[in-house]
């Protein structure tokens, strides 16, 4: 019973600190930044205006997309490496 509640503590201790690991990407040499938490969670998008063409809406469009994207895979990537660990007990607690 003892291991158990251990090992609930320590996911949810894991999941606690993935909402506070952020990851960054960007796409189109920095005009589209984005940041997502471990908990993939969209925390921030920033568009450098200095490098987005008006004139090409579908172009800072891509880069939005490429960049969401590719933060949420980062960002399911980070979790899956931090719970790893955690996850082979879970056969035990029967879930």
């Amino acid at each position: 019973m003892f291991d158990q509640a251990k090992m609930v503590m320590q996911l949810k201790k894991a999941q606690k600190e993935l909402e506070n690991e952020i990851v960054e990407v960007s796409a189109g040499d920095d005009a589209v930044v984005v940041q997502v938490t471990g908990g993939l969670k969209l925390k921030k998008v920033t568009i450098d205006p200095e490098r987005v063409d008006l004139d090409d809406i579908r172009e800072l469009e891509r880069w939005v997309e490429v960049a969401v994207r590719d933060a949420m895979q980062r960002a399911q990537d980070l979790a899956a490496e931090k719970m790893k660990p955690l996850m082979g007990g879970l056969g035990k607690l029967g879930l």
